[in-house]
């Protein structure tokens, strides 16, 4: 019988390490979100939107990180609280564009200042050039091709 090679301790296991990070920042996030009762991927969506434009349905997907069908049903719910429309594609009516309105735009301008000092904090908890230099190598980290060589 083969012996498998040891697992890393989950100390060191980058998986969960990445998630430990995520919620460490993703904390402070939630309860500033909180005092408006927007979940943190409606307001992903948001901005995404406002800093890209009307964008189709697959590609708002990847932009947040959603899977299709979860983000199809989030917005329909934002579409009925006003936060962003939905309109065919005049190019290929079987796809939508998805575009934030004013109200969906006013949640992040509500949230604003909160958000950059929350972020301020952590540049000069964790330092400017090592928050700079841990957001290229997590760039770097997603452009990997992850596909198992035969």
């Amino acid at each position: 019988m083969a012996t498998k090679p040891p697992l890393r301790r989950t100390a060191r296991s980058l998986p969960i390490a990445l998630l430990r990070a995520r919620e460490r920042v993703m904390g402070p996030i939630r309860e500033i979100l909180n005092e408006s009762g927007i979940s943190e991927q409606k307001f992903r969506v948001i901005r995404v939107l406002d800093e890209s434009g009307p964008m189709e349905q697959t590609a708002l997907a990847q932009a947040t990180c959603l899977l299709l069908p979860s983000l199809t049903r989030m917005l329909r719910a934002m579409e009925q609280e006003g936060l962003l429309t939905r309109a065919s594609d005049p190019k290929d009516g079987r796809k939508s564009i998805v575009t934030v309105t004013d109200k969906g735009c006013q949640i992040l301008q509500d949230h604003a200042e909160d958000a950059a000092a929350l972020f301020a904090d952590f540049e000069n908890r964790f330092g400017k050039a090592r928050m700079e230099e841990l957001l290229d190598m997590l760039e770097d980290l997603v452009a990997l091709d992850m596909q198992k060589k035969s």
